[in-house]
């Protein structure tokens, strides 16, 4: 009898095990059919983006920047929570566990957007058209001829979205006014002068080609109508560009993703910025007797400020830094290949260019990716040009991008940095993770490799090169002080400088480029510490836990692999396999 009942009981166990298995399965399953869905639905809404990530099927659509566009944003974001609710996260595995908590988390940071941040009423730069014309002209999706024609349809739109933006514009800040005037009247060249390049090497009948571009005609029109309502707009009591501590609060927490909060962060760069000052301090007396005859000076930052100054005057010129940078990239290819660090697809091209006239204005130097659904689309490093600068201005920016920042500049924006890591991402299987990369996991991911670069001997562990680095590093510390300072703590410009030239020591050209930067963003600042110092963690504890098993090129590859997702959730997944 107890036989029986034994017999029983394991034979009602495995029917339960292998129910639970079947139902797990199923779930897994329909959510991967669910994702697709929700693909398809988020580039229906979003053609803009969908046009960015290099999915062209939407690339003649230019939505209109109105209320109706925002509710019917707001209205998939809260469809889609709803269809989410079917999917029990704890039956779904590790990596579908991640694309639910994107998705999740980018809905919910939309519908905050949308209806607290509404950045739309203050913020005259959320509206250029520019941008996506001009990557319909540059992409090689479909035929010139083709794309011309997709673009003509776009085009129409343009005065109609105009005419919405100032609609929806109430109070904008004096900043972001400005950018938006610069922005959108450096884009015109897209519909001057690019357009125009383009139809004389198309095939295109010249009746089509005359309305095309009375068409291009009627949208520089509406965009300089645009600057021009801008500029003369009366704004007696514009809004405060801060937005202050609870705002920046939430947008880090749905911006971030990080497992520490935004006030947190924000003491762990106070003590590394302690930690670099040593660090620096060291080195600095360590070369002092090999550049200066005159004693050292007393106050230790203004030691360490005397020996970058001197170090920085090694550098190129303005005619020649984009040259420069395209030197240095094989450079950093082979160093990789010799060190046997990461796997760098050869097929894959990276172009240096001049930073188009639209992309002006935030930083001076970025990279464009070509997005998940174009993965054989060049990757472009865009580098700001120095042309019309006085002689005074670049001479400060060129020492600030001295011989060896320039050198982790290249690591950070290309080899193995934001170029390498956005590779990785388009080649991620999951396509949740590529489309709703973690902007944290990409610049640490970048701060990270300059570390790493010189831990394996990159600058043959020169002194002077590991000096140059820390003041990188603490530039990155400092991004995050300053972001927090500005608009949860309302420091002045003036703190703010003393912070960056005093205590980051960074040129005078640097320095006011990030305050303004700090003026026109918000949290995007504290990426870089943030990220940085989640991977740096993790990569201590992942070895801890390996051991002699620890093999550092197949940490980065398999931390890579998993796209863009937030580090804490690479971390879950790593550690659980």
């Amino acid at each position: 009898m107890k036989k029986i009942i034994l017999l029983i009981a394991i034979g009602i166990l495995i029917a339960c095990n292998s129910k639970n298995k079947s139902t797990t399965i199923d779930f897994n399953q329909n959510f991967e059919e669910y994702k697709n869905t929700f693909i398809h639905e988020l580039w229906k809404t979003y053609p803009g983006w969908a046009l960015s990530v290099g999915k062209h099927d939407y690339d003649s659509i230019l939505s209109i920047p109105n209320e109706e566009t925002i509710q019917k944003e707001i209205s998939f974001c809260k469809n889609q929570l709803d269809s989410l609710k079917k999917y029990p996260i704890d039956s779904l595995t590790s990596s579908n566990k991640t694309d639910y908590l994107l998705i999740e988390n980018h809905l919910n940071s939309t519908i905050w957007y949308s209806t607290v941040f509404k950045s739309y009423e203050w913020d005259p730069s959320n509206f250029n058209v520019c941008g996506s014309f001009a990557e319909i002209l540059n992409s090689k999706f479909d035929s010139l001829d083709n794309r011309l024609v997709v673009f003509n349809k776009r085009m129409i739109n343009v005065p109609t979205y105009y005419e919405a933006a100032k609609k929806l514009i109430k109070n904008p800040t004096i900043e972001h006014t400005q950018l938006a005037i610069a922005q959108n009247l450096g884009g015109l060249s897209v519909f001057e002068t690019d357009l125009k390049d383009a139809l004389s090497k198309s095939k295109l009948e010249g009746s089509v080609k005359n309305t095309i571009l009375e068409n291009a005609s009627k949208s520089v029109s509406a965009i300089k109508n645009y600057a021009d309502w801008l500029k003369n707009l009366k704004n007696e009591n514009p809004r405060e560009f801060r937005i202050g501590k609870e705002l920046h609060t939430k947008k880090f927490e749905f911006d971030i993703q990080s497992g520490y909060t935004a006030e947190e962060v924000y003491n762990k760069a106070i003590e590394r910025k302690s930690e670099l000052h040593h660090k620096m301090a060291e080195i600095t007396f360590q070369l002092w007797n090999n550049y200066f005859k005159q004693p050292i000076p007393q106050d230790t930052l203004v030691a360490i400020r005397t020996m970058i100054d001197k170090l920085s005057g090694k550098h190129t010129t303005p005619d020649s830094f984009q040259t420069a940078i395209e030197q240095q990239i094989p450079i950093l290819v082979d160093f990789i290949n010799q060190k046997n660090l990461i796997y760098l697809d050869p097929s894959k091209p990276l172009v240096v260019r001049k930073e188009p006239a639209y992309m002006a204005g935030v930083a001076g130097a970025s990279i464009s990716s070509p997005g998940p659904y174009d993965k054989e689309g060049n990757t472009y490093y865009n580098v700001g040009s120095m042309e019309d600068w006085s002689a005074e201005l670049a001479e400060s920016y060129l020492r600030e991008y001295n011989h060896y920042i320039l050198q982790i500049l290249n690591i950070h924006e290309a080899i193995p940095g934001h170029y390498t890591q956005l590779i990785y991402s388009n080649q991620s299987p999951s396509l949740i993770k590529s489309i709703l990369g973690n902007g944290a996991m990409i610049e640490g991911w970048a701060v990270y490799t300059e570390l790493m670069m010189l831990e394996n001997g990159y600058g043959n562990n020169e002194p002077e090169m590991w000096l140059m680095y820390y003041k990188w590093n603490l530039r990155t510390v400092c991004n995050t002080i300053l972001d927090y300072s500005v608009h949860s703590l309302n420091m002045s410009k003036d703190e703010a400088m003393n912070l960056l030239i005093n205590q980051a020591f960074q040129q005078t050209a640097e320095a006011e480029g990030k305050w303004k930067r700090a003026t026109l963003t918000q949290v995007q600042l504290c990426s870089y510490f943030t990220g940085f110092k989640e991977i740096v963690d993790f990569r201590e504890e992942y070895k801890q836990k390996k051991g002699k098993e620890f093999d550092l090129k197949q940490f980065h590859e398999k931390f890579l692999s998993f796209g863009s997702a937030p580090v804490k959730h690479i971390k879950k997944m790593m550690l659980s396999e």
